[in-house]
């Protein structure tokens, strides 16, 4: 045997099985020695926090709509000046504010009058200022302060001849269109919470007790 043949053989077998072992080593690692980048496609999201503002209001522009009903007859409604409002905003919802009506402004809008039994709008006005109801010369304003917000539903303090209540502005809606913004709610409250009741009682009863406000508050931001 030829000894010195022998041992090139093994040394090509131990040479072949060398780079055959590095070749696999390379291949699971990426093949020819490449080093294999990995890309995320996550996004960090951005949260802009809107700030709160404060409404510019137009008390001349705003309005308070008034409506009461005789049960099964008819009703009366109308319209009261604003004196004071101021309301925050944040996007479009309201966050917080409040108003103050003039009771002395009160203005009636329908038509259910008949002057030759001296029904008459006056005359109307002149009974809801009385004692007998809002006692207007006593307190000549009623106010609604904003104690919290959630969805379009506003909780807070009425303040209705001297007596507070909770009550809830509902169906808050606020309507932007560049700086200007409108807010409307509808308040309804029981007028007995508030004493505004006519004597005698039997009269009073053939009036409903809820009094239902259509707030309309208009300016700018």
């Amino acid at each position: 045997m030829n000894f010195k043949n022998t041992k090139k053989m093994k040394t090509k077998t131990l040479m072949v099985a060398t780079i055959f072992a590095t070749s696999l080593g390379l291949t699971s690692c990426g093949g020819s020695g490449e080093v294999e980048e990995t890309t995320s496609n996550d996004t960090t999201e951005v949260v802009v926090e809107e700030t709160e503002k404060t409404v510019n209001v137009n008390l001349e522009a705003s309005n308070v709509h008034w409506k009461g009903e005789m049960l099964g007859v008819y009703s009366h409604e109308g319209d009261i000046n604003l004196k004071e409002a101021s309301l925050t905003l944040k996007g479009d919802k309201v966050t917080g504010g409040n108003f103050v009506v003039d009771m002395t402004t009160m203005t009636p809008t329908d038509e259910n009058y008949n002057p030759k039994e001296g029904k008459t709008p006056e005359q109307l006005v002149g009974h809801l200022q009385s004692p007998d109801f809002f006692d207007v010369a006593n307190h000549p304003t009623a106010s609604f302060v904003v104690n919290s917000v959630e969805g379009n539903v506003a909780t807070g303090k009425l303040t209705v001849r001297g007596k507070e209540g909770e009550e809830k502005v509902e169906n808050v809606n606020v309507a932007v269109d560049g700086n200007n913004v409108t807010i409307t709610g509808t308040l309804t409250f029981n007028r007995q919470n508030y004493d505004v009741s006519y004597m005698p009682a039997a009269q009073d009863m053939v009036l409903s007790n809820d009094i239902i406000l259509t707030i309309e508050i208009k300016g700018q931001m």
